[in-house]
């Protein structure tokens, strides 16, 4: 059955391909969704990252008397 997922085509080196094969045995899953499993988390450490970035540079420009109270916040 034909499916409507987008699908991408991969080139990897030998060893990185057997890493993935044994990763994919031991899960019990298939090449494919250890691969996307795989991409998914490497997404997820990318843009935690991101906004680590984000969150250091506004700490920088942070100041405690221009900050709001909880009460005024809220309020």
């Amino acid at each position: 059955m034909p499916t409507k997922k987008p699908r991408v085509n991969v080139v990897l080196d030998p060893s990185l391909y057997k890493s993935l094969e044994k990763l994919a045995h031991q899960e019990g899953i298939s090449l494919s969704l250890a691969a996307r499993d795989l991409i998914r988390e490497g997404l997820e450490i990318y843009e935690d990252i991101y906004w680590q970035e984000v969150a250091h540079k506004r700490e920088k420009t942070f100041s405690a008397k221009k900050s709001l109270s909880h009460k005024e916040v809220w309020e």
